[in-house]
């Protein structure tokens, strides 16, 4: 029998799939099998990556930043209560370490830019991975630049929520269970903080 989640997308057979593989995978994390951690590593890094260069603006200090979630995570295995998939457990530790760290960098003065220059563009380019080439992957470049810009600018919750719903595409439902909020305020919020990017990059453009 097909099941709906919460945005009303039929679950297939391919959930179950997985469903099975990640409690397979979670039964050799119990046992403390080594090449079983290296396969979680292996299936969640780059999304957390992500994640937290979105959320905290650098590179280096993201790749730490995904270290220390798996530490937290290989710490904290027998405290899942697998009310949840992995991947959405390890967002959740992901974002109390990304919040933390911004704590952190606000009181040493690490703060958002408030303006948007050439030079606050290459940074963003370089940072986003891209690099000088033809027209088209350098204007994409810098348009990925200015995306990334106006997330900045945003507070860490709502900075959090355009990067799990919009970047990241999780469902609401992981959202919730990630945020630990109510479906209608993550939705509210989600809605206000595109407004906030849109009214900021619609500045850009003046």
């Amino acid at each position: 029998m097909l099941g709906v989640d919460v945005e009303g997308t039929p679950v297939t057979g391919e959930s179950d799939d997985a469903s099975r593989e990640e409690r397979l995978l979670l039964a050799r994390l119990r046992r403390g099998d080594p090449e079983a951690f290296e396969a979680l590593v292996r299936a969640h890094q780059d999304r957390l990556y992500d994640f937290c260069v979105r959320m905290l603006g650098d590179r280096e200090e993201a790749n730490d930043l995904v270290q220390d979630i798996f530490v937290s995570a290989h710490q904290h295995l027998a405290k899942f209560r697998e009310d949840s998939r992995l991947s959405t457990w390890l967002f959740r530790i992901g974002k109390n370490h990304c919040i933390n760290r911004l704590k952190y960098l606000k009181r040493r003065g690490r703060g958002r830019s408030e303006e948007y220059g050439e030079q606050n563009e290459g940074a963003l380019a370089e940072l986003l991975g891209s690099s000088p080439g033809p027209d088209a992957a350098l204007e994409s470049a810098r348009e990925q630049a200015r995306v990334q810009w106006a997330i900045s600018q945003l507070d860490p919750e709502p900075r959090m929520l355009v990067a799990l719903r919009d970047i990241e595409g999780l469902s609401y439902e992981e959202i919730v269970d990630i945020t630990e909020l109510p479906l209608g305020t993550v939705k509210s919020r989600l809605h206000r903080a595109r407004e906030k990017l849109a009214d900021l990059l619609g500045r850009l453009e003046e």
